[in-house]
Order: C-alpha cells, then structure tokens, then sequence
C-alpha cells in the first residue's frame, strides 16, 4: 500500500499558488506531496545575442535545490558550480517550456523562469515544469496588461509527472522512497493536448516491456490531465 493509502492512478496532493513572489513579473509555489518549489519568472526586455535578426524572443529556465531541501544538508552550488544533474533538469524546463511558446510572438523578450527546489520528496523536475508553466503565463498575461505583448503566444498547457514500475505495479507520481526502490522509473512531460515533449524512462533491475510502459503511459495521461486542470483553474482566479 502505497503512503496515505493512495491509489496506483492517483497524484499526490497538488497545490499551486500563485504571485508567492512580489518583485518577479509571474511567480507560484508549486506543491506535489512533499515536494516543494517555488517558480519564479522574470522578463527582460533584450535576447540571446545569437538570436539577432531571428525575429523570435526567447524562454529558458534555471533550477537549483537548496542546501536543506534533502535527507542531508548539500552545499550551495554557487560554492562547488552546477553539477550534471542540475544542468540536465534545467534544460529540460527550458525545452518543455519553449515546446509550447510561439516565440515569434515574444520578438524582444526573453523570459527566465527560475525552479528553487524547497523541500525535495521526488519529481522535482515535473514539480518544476508544472508549476514553471504557471509562473511563465502569469509574467506573459502581464506582459500583455501592460500592452508590451499583442497576443498570447502560448498555445498549450505543458505539465510532467513521474511513473514508475513499484512492486511490480505500475504507480502514477512517483515520491522518494518509491523512486529509491522502483523497478522502472519514468518522467513524461506532455501537452494539455496530449502532445509529447519528452520522455525519460530507465530500467533499474531488469528491462521492462512495452505493455509495461504503455500502463505508464496511460498512467501519465491521466495525471497530466488532472495537472492541466490545476493550471487552468490557478490561472482563471
């Protein structure tokens, strides 16, 4: 039985709240059990030097886990540089977030979205694109309240969650403890639309099949659908 006796289909308790941050034009704390990450978007009115005469503004994000966001204090990594991990998770935000942006309608822009990782309980990197979705659209909305934008140049929802392979069952949003003894473990990130972005999945004992991975699939349908709703909902208040 899996923690609070939640069910193979079922999230963790998802809460997203909205403008934690008062200086950053979106920002939103993002809640996934135990996971804890503030989302920060920050605009700034210049491009990437390699996008001249592109005629596209441009998105990117950082993420960075604080030192007691774990089991055991870490050290800063402004102390000893990013390591691997970090840089992946990082560009992977910035490649979902962008998946869904018409850059063309953010011409001379560029938008950062930060991913601070508070409390760590597994699926940080989904915790990240979800809630960095929200931040992104809440500077974007800002953007165009203030006439510096025309039109929305976001055309889909973009959310991630983990599944893995747990006592043999497949399990939708996948928390520490399971992660650490998970046969299969899986990230999908997908569109509100059902369009792929990304998938990440590794076996961890033995290979696992194709109908295995079709249940994570399914699996991951329908949490990315109940997390499009949480967005939506967040946003319309």
């Amino acid at each position: 039985m899996r923690f609070e006796n939640r069910k193979n289909d079922s999230l963790r308790n998802v809460e997203i709240i909205k403008d934690t941050n008062i200086h950053a034009e979106g920002s939103c704390m993002i809640k996934m059990g135990n996971t804890h990450v503030l989302c920060t978007a920050s605009v700034d009115e210049k491009t990437p030097s390699w996008l001249k005469g592109e005629g596209k503004g441009w998105v990117t994000a950082e993420y960075g886990m604080l030192p007691r966001s774990t089991g055991s204090r870490m050290n800063r990594e402004a102390k000893r540089g990013q390591g691997g991990r970090t840089q992946e998770i990082q560009r992977l935000i910035g490649r979902s977030l962008r998946a869904i942006v018409d850059l063309s309608l953010i011409e001379g822009f560029s938008i950062t979205v930060d991913c601070d990782v508070i409390q760590a309980d597994g699926g940080t990197r989904c915790a990240s694109i979800t809630g960095g979705y929200v931040a992104m659209c809440l500077a974007i909305k800002k953007l165009i309240a203030l006439g510096k934008l025309k039109e929305n140049p976001v055309k889909d929802n973009v959310a991630a969650v983990s599944c893995g392979l747990y006592d043999g069952e497949a399990i939708l949003d996948v928390d520490y403890i399971e992660d650490s003894n998970a046969q299969a473990d899986t990230n999908f990130v997908l569109t509100g639309k059902g369009g792929i972005v990304e998938i990440q999945g590794t076996a961890e004992e033995e290979p696992f099949t194709e109908e295995q991975y079709n249940e994570l699939l399914s699996l991951a349908k329908k949490g990315i659908a109940e997390l499009t709703e949480i967005q939506n909902k967040v946003l319309e208040d």
